[in-house]
């Protein structure tokens, strides 16, 4: 397959600090700028979104909306590390791309924001199957925004041992797994 370098936004869809995602995405953006991508990594911490509610779209699209969505206008492609709540994806992830598909504001549609470009998914849990069901949500969530979702993915399970002290994958195969999706990435 054909290689490009890409422009990644990369974040993870949890706020808590020791957040297995936030550690995967971490090795994630590691191994995808030694690939020789451009990559900005987020914290949603940094852009708190009220809940979508059109009442506080007519009344004036927040400024962290904006700002986000100025952010996802600049990459070309996307890299989304995911907990699963329940069986799902967590609210956080959901009401981002709720309020990132919302009119731009020169009132084009926000799912400019999404179309042709290309989404990675992967994810961690404490569980077996890694948050495997969240994945599954949210490639289907992301496809219906007219992204490309990457046919790679990776679910991390047992994330509560997958970690070094230093915040490191410990098994190699893991980083080959991720190294994988970006590779279905670059190669879109």
């Amino acid at each position: 397959m054909a290689q490009s370098k890409k422009k990644i936004l990369a974040f993870a869809g949890s706020l808590r600090s020791g957040s297995f995602n936030k550690k995967l995405i971490q090795n994630a953006v590691k191994i995808a700028k030694q690939q020789g991508h451009e990559v900005t990594l987020i914290d949603l911490n940094d852009f708190p979104l009220p809940i979508y509610n059109g009442d506080i779209e007519d009344a004036g699209v927040p400024a962290k909306v904006r700002e986000l969505q100025a952010i996802f206008d600049q990459h070309d492609s996307f890299l989304i590390a995911t907990p699963e709540y329940n069986g799902a994806v967590p609210a956080l992830v959901k009401n981002t791309l709720d309020w990132m598909s919302r009119a731009l504001e020169n009132g084009d549609s926000g799912i400019t924001l999404f179309k042709g470009k290309v989404v990675g998914i992967i994810s961690a849990s404490p569980g077996a199957l890694g948050g495997l069901r969240a994945l599954l949500a949210l490639r289907d969530q992301l496809a219906k925004l007219s992204l490309w979702v990457a046919p790679t993915q990776f679910a991390l399970g047992q994330a509560h041992e997958a970690f070094d002290n230093n915040d490191q994958l410990k098994n190699d195969e893991h980083g080959k797994r991720i190294q994988a999706v970006i590779e279905d990435i670059a190669a879109f």
